[in-house]
């Protein structure tokens, strides 16, 4: 099933490993979805700390450039590479997540349509563009991982960043008890999402402030692992959402001497949990915050941004 699209587009390509000057945006042809797989027209595609790790060239699961970037989308779907799955038809629209080559960084980009889900209501593609990986390692870390239920004390790192703000927000949504680590001037922030208690972690040693919690969201890595360890009741569990890094087994040994769990974690792209996280969405429940939206020809402004550590939720890039 197709409808009429064009034969070129535009899209940022990465033609080596590198800097954020390896990212330009050309012209090249609109790739063909297979089997399985959606042609979506991008209307807005999330910038996440994976884009940048694949970038430098930490991470090199994509083959060897050029590809194009780019995780998270909302857009329309246009054309199914077969008439099997039954979820979507052209015209659709869509949210959730493609991959390089043929990522969402551009006028189109090819998803596995196990990856999408049909986008939330009355939300707008910049919003929603902003939660497919952020929200998707939330919840599911939270909920899958961790199982937080209600009255329990949840402690989130980074709390206004990507996916800390939107950890914040499930976490409450569950019932929990929440304590964010922030820079004191994004406190105001979290409370509005529903934090029940901010540590300055520049003022403070969040080790000295915070116990008995029983669940810790560390996005952060570094010494924060150990030294969050300190802060959970025996039994706890500490789950590290980076998906990739230096080699955890330290702080999993020092977890176990504790008493308490240590779990690494990476999101999976899943359609069927998009759904739930459409669900708090459009129950007023959950809502992601856009630091800024930048055009195409900025996708290397939106890297050295995110690179920084200082974006409050998400960076969005529009076609």
């Amino acid at each position: 099933m197709t409808t009429r699209t064009p034969a070129r587009m535009r899209a940022v390509s990465q033609r080596g490993y590198g800097g954020p000057d390896v990212l330009e945006v050309v012209e090249t042809d609109l790739p063909t979805p297979g089997r399985g797989e959606a042609l979506v027209r991008v209307r807005a595609a999330g910038v996440n700390p994976a884009d940048w790790k694949v970038r430098s060239g930490a991470v090199r699961k994509f083959g060897t450039p050029p590809f194009t970037l780019g995780l998270d989308l909302c857009g329309v779907v246009v054309a199914l590479g077969d008439e099997g799955t039954g979820r979507f038809e052209p015209g659709d629209e869509v949210y959730g997540c493609a991959f390089p080559p043929h990522g969402s960084h551009a006028e189109y980009a090819l998803a596995p349509v196990a990856a999408l889900a049909a986008a939330p209501a009355g939300i707008g593609a910049v919003a929603a563009a902003a939660l497919p990986v952020a929200a998707l390692t939330a919840w599911q870390s939270l909920v899958r991982v961790a199982a937080v239920g209600s009255g329990q004390r949840v402690l989130v790192h980074a709390a206004a960043g990507g996916i800390g703000h939107l950890a914040v927000q499930i976490a409450k949504a569950r019932g929990a008890y929440v304590i964010g680590t922030a820079r004191e001037g994004k406190h105001a922030f979290l409370r509005g999402l529903g934090a029940d208690r901010l540590v300055d972690y520049i003022a403070h040693d969040f080790t000295e402030a915070v116990r008995d919690v029983d669940v810790v969201l560390d996005p952060i890595g570094g010494d924060y692992g150990p030294r969050s360890l300190k802060t959970l009741v025996p039994g706890g569990i500490l789950v590290d959402v980076r998906g990739t890094g230096p080699d955890r087994t330290a702080v999993r040994e020092q977890a176990e001497a504790r008493g308490v769990r240590f779990a690494e974690f990476g999101f999976t792209p899943s359609g069927a949990d998009l759904e739930h996280i459409t669900d708090l969405v459009e129950r007023g429940l959950l809502r992601a915050a856009v630091d800024r939206v930048l055009p195409l020809e900025e996708a290397a402004g939106a890297h050295g941004l995110s690179e920084s550590g200082r974006v409050t939720g998400k960076i969005v890039l529009t076609p």
